[in-house]
C-alpha cells in the first residue's frame, strides 16, 4: 500500500503522562496535513484541541491505562469529554473482572458506555491482550459484541506487549462482522501495518506513523 492509504488508518497517539500541549498541537497539525483518521489524546487536551483543531476527528480514553476504575467513574470521564468534542472514546475494560470471570459485569459496563456516547460517536474497547489466555480473549469479543460495540482494541501500548497479529486474527474471527479491529502497541515498520490490516484492521493506533511510513518511503 501507499503511505498515502495507510495513514487513513492511522490514529495518531500521544498519550505519556508527561504529555504537553506543545506536543498535542504538533499531532493534530500533523494529522491534518497527513489526512489520518485521528488523533488519540489525554482527555484532559480534547476541550483545547477541540477549539483549536475544529475539523479534526479527536479520539480519547477513558479507564486508562489500568480499566479497574468504577463504572460510574468511567462514564462521567466519557460524559465530560463528549462534552468537551471529543467523536471517539477508546475505554480499557475492567481486568480483575476477567479474572473474577465476571463477563456479565464486562458487558454491563461497556453497554452502559455504549448508551452514553450514541450513535454519532464511536466506542471502541481495549482488552490489553497481552494479560489474557485464549478463552478470556474470545469471551471479550463476544462481550463487545453483544454490547454493540464499534471497535475492540487490542492494547493500551502500556502492557507488558502490545498488538500481535495472531491476536487480531483470533479477533477478526470471534467478534461479529459489524465490530471492527484496531491494533496498538509495538507497531514499528510499514510492513506490520499492512499485516494488520490484510488481517481484518481498521485502525492503527501509533504514535510513530510519520516516523516509519517516512523512513521507509526513503530507503
Amino acid at each position: 500500500m501507499k503511505k498515502e492509504e495507510l495513514f487513513k488508518y492511522i490514529d495518531h497517539t500521544a498519550l505519556k503522562a508527561d504529555t504537553s500541549w506543545e506536543d498535542i498541537r504538533k499531532l493534530c497539525d500533523e494529522a491534518l496535513v497527513f489526512r489520518m483518521a485521528s488523533v488519540c489524546i489525554p482527555s484532559s487536551y480534547v476541550k483545547r484541541a477541540r477549539e483549536s483543531f475544529p475539523a479534526l476527528n479527536i479520539c480519547t480514553v477513558v479507564g486508562f491505562p489500568f480499566g479497574n476504575a468504577s463504572t460510574e467513574a468511567k462514564l462521567a470521564e466519557t460524559q465530560q469529554a463528549l462534552a468537551d468534542g471529543a467523536n471517539e472514546i477508546d475505554m480499557m475494560i475492567n481486568l480483575g473482572w476477567v479474572r473474577d470471570k465476571e463477563f456479565k459485569k464486562v458487558t454491563e459496563e461497556i453497554r452502559s458506555l455504549r448508551e452514553l456516547v450514541g450513535k454519532d460517536h464511536i466506542l471502541k474497547v481495549i482488552l490489553e491482550t497481552c494479560y489474557l489466555d485464549y478463552d478470556e480473549k474470545y469471551m471479550l469479543c463476544r462481550c463487545a459484541t453483544k454490547a454493540r460495540a464499534d471497535y475492540i482494541k487490542t492494547s493500551t501500548g502500556f502492557g507488558t506487549a502490545g498488538a500481535t497479529l495472531e491476536d487480531v486474527q483470533m479477533m477478526r474471527r470471534t467478534a461479529d462482522p459489524g465490530v471492527q479491529i484496531k491494533a496498538s502497541g509495538g507497531i514499528r515498520t510499514k510492513a506490520e501495518m499492512e499485516a494488520y490490516i490484510n488481517a481484518g484492521c481498521k485502525r492503527i493506533g501509533t504514535s510513530r506513523a510519520i516516523e516509519i511510513l517516512t523512513r521507509e518511503d526513503d530507503e
